[in-house]
């Protein structure tokens, strides 16, 4: 994922001269096109974030379109107030983007961990949320950030993640992207958790069932008449995020379910829980330990559809 970043933004950086690259103080080699190319459009505003968004709100105050750019915890949790006061208070075009969400730097503990960054700033007014998938839909949600006129967070995994769109699709912020059509279960996924989501609902498929599959790219705005829509027409809709279950993708479409009438379909939610994760280990250790590898999620709906009785038959 972050390597498409690197080459789109130099690629809308080529189409508006407005774009400026502010890096934390990381992904110097990562941005080495772009820098030899746009020289005065890169500033490596050091380990200090709070004052990068501070920068950043100020040149779109000036007519540029800056992408603020470091690790998840260190652009959200850190710089939070500034976010929420320079930018969004403003109503100023600036692009957060944050690399290595949710669990990518699991072996590097829970001060690199990022869980809770989705519902910090989908709380805030002025602000878009969006989580790519993969590296296809990095590239896309770049584009339509590029085009907004008011704050864009977009979260992005590390790297090696699985390409699963082999075209580009239709991308609009705000609106979902079905992959895989099915008939009784709605696996919703958001971010780097989609290719998960893919061997998810393979498994489900091997064990007879027939899963929707669907990359929810967009948390805030949330794409409401998608969920009217599953919520009429199957049984059990499944929410899918490396992220904690309290106030992330799954939280929200429980908020917006909330509010509607009563529905005969049941909602499962896959995140984290809420806790520290004090284990070392790679991602894919930190995802079994939250229940968030394939195998134990398709069990886990399985369980939910058939019942402990077909299963141990």
């Amino acid at each position: 994922m972050r390597n498409a970043f690197a080459a789109e933004i130099t690629e809308l950086a080529l189409a508006d001269d407005r774009i400026v690259l502010l890096s934390g103080d990381i992904g110097n080699r990562l941005f080495d096109t772009f820098r030899e190319r746009f020289p005065e459009r890169f500033i490596n505003c050091g380990i200090a974030e709070a004052n990068m968004i501070g920068v950043a709100a100020g040149l779109a105050m000036n007519g540029f379109r800056p992408i603020a750019y470091t690790i998840t915890p260190f652009i959200t949790t850190r710089c939070l107030e500034q976010i929420r006061v320079d930018v969004c208070y403003h109503d100023v075009p600036v692009m957060i983007v944050a690399v290595g969400a949710g669990l990518s730097y699991a072996s590097l503990g829970p001060t690199h961990h990022s869980c809770e960054d989705i519902a910090f700033l989908r709380a805030l007014p002025n602000m878009a949320v969006v989580c790519p998938g993969d590296a296809v839909e990095v590239r896309l949600a770049l584009r339509e950030g590029a085009k907004r006129t008011s704050g864009t967070y977009i979260r992005l995994g590390k790297k090696g993640e699985a390409v699963i769109h082999k075209t580009p699709p239709a991308f609009t912020i705000g609106k979902a992207i079905t992959l895989r059509s099915g008939r009784e279960i709605c696996l919703l996924s958001t971010g780097n958790m989609l290719p998960v989501a893919v061997e998810t609902a393979d498994l489900l498929t091997k064990s007879g069932l027939s899963p929707q599959l669907v990359s929810f790219h967009t948390v805030k705005p949330l794409d409401v008449d998608y969920l009217a829509d599953v919520f009429k027409k199957f049984s059990t809709i499944v929410t899918i995020e490396e992220h904690s279950r309290l106030g992330g993708f799954g939280a929200a479409v429980a908020e917006w379910l909330s509010d509607q009438p009563p529905q005969r379909a049941s909602l499962m939610r896959f995140g984290t829980s809420d806790e520290f994760l004090h284990e070392s280990g790679e991602q894919e250790h930190a995802r079994h330990h939250f229940g968030l590898t394939a195998p134990q999620m398709a069990e886990a709906i399985e369980r939910r559809v058939f019942g402990p009785i077909r299963l141990s038959a």
